[in-house]
């Protein structure tokens, strides 16, 4: 990418997952301008290394300051995890805004007493979501479910597949009537409400972490002066690291697909 985007607000996940929080921002702050990054030639993040995630994340990152971003978003559970303290550290005049599992309003939330979180292997391994386990676990029974390839096979489209339902059944199959609510801990996920509700049932809430990332990106702009002045809409760029028509009308189509 070679064009300025002066005044932006940067945001990236591995893929086309976090497109899910993009939704979020910019119904919460409809003003401000956009660029979303999504990393799909290299997705999963949540099957890597934490190094490699961290080290790609900076490269990201680097990439939308030197094209003027104002501010960052890591719309992705597995980046936050494993890179956002780091870059706060290393950038610390920027606002950084990251994702996590909503365990904890979902363990607020009293009604809802065993609790499912689906979510990436390396999310769950790292150390932002044993803290959030040890401060909210001990409130509601947490059955934690690592979803591998799951994401991935998001990124693939054709959301009606039969082998999406078969891949959702074999991960979570096993809970049905056994839980009281769903935390969406990949940013992927919210896109797969229905097919995860034919499978742990229609009556389980969710709760994902995309409503609260908007909340925070806008505290942060307006304690920064950064707020878009304008009363014009604003406008949303897609970007992927597989620079094809195909994969940024895919983009497209997700951001226009109900959640």
């Amino acid at each position: 990418m070679s064009e300025d985007f002066t005044g932006y607000v940067g945001m990236f996940d591995s893929g086309l997952g976090g497109i899910s929080v993009l939704k979020e921002c910019v119904r919460l702050l409809p003003h401000e301008n956009f660029l979303f990054f999504g990393d799909s030639a290299n997705a999963p993040y949540g099957e890597k290394t934490r190094d490699w995630v961290l080290a790609r994340s900076r490269q990201i990152l680097q990439g939308f300051l030197a094209r003027g971003c104002k501010a960052v978003v890591i719309a992705c559970n597995t980046a936050t995890s494993a890179s956002a303290a780091t870059l706060r550290l290393e950038y610390p005049d920027l606002p950084i805004i990251g994702v996590e599992p909503a365990l904890k309003p979902a363990a607020l939330a009293h009604e809802h007493d065993r609790v499912l979180v689906m979510a990436t292997p390396m999310t769950v391994s790292l150390d932002k979501y044993q803290h959030l386990m040890s401060e909210w676990g001990d409130r509601v029974e947490v059955v934690t479910v690592p979803c591998t390839g799951l994401a991935a096979r998001i990124e693939k489209g054709n959301l009606e597949g039969e082998d999406l339902h078969e891949l959702v059944l074999s991960l979570v199959g096993d809970y049905r009537g056994k839980v009281d609510s769903c935390v969406l801990g990949c940013t992927h996920y919210p896109f797969i409400k229905p097919q995860i509700s034919r499978v742990i049932g229609d009556d389980v809430p969710f709760f994902d972490g995309g409503a609260g990332t908007a909340r925070q990106l806008k505290r942060l702009l307006e304690a920064g002066g950064l707020l878009n002045g304008s009363c014009d809409a604003g406008s949303v760029v897609f970007r992927s690291s597989i620079d094809t028509p195909e994969e940024l009308a895919l983009y497209q189509s997700f951001f226009e697909r109900q959640i």
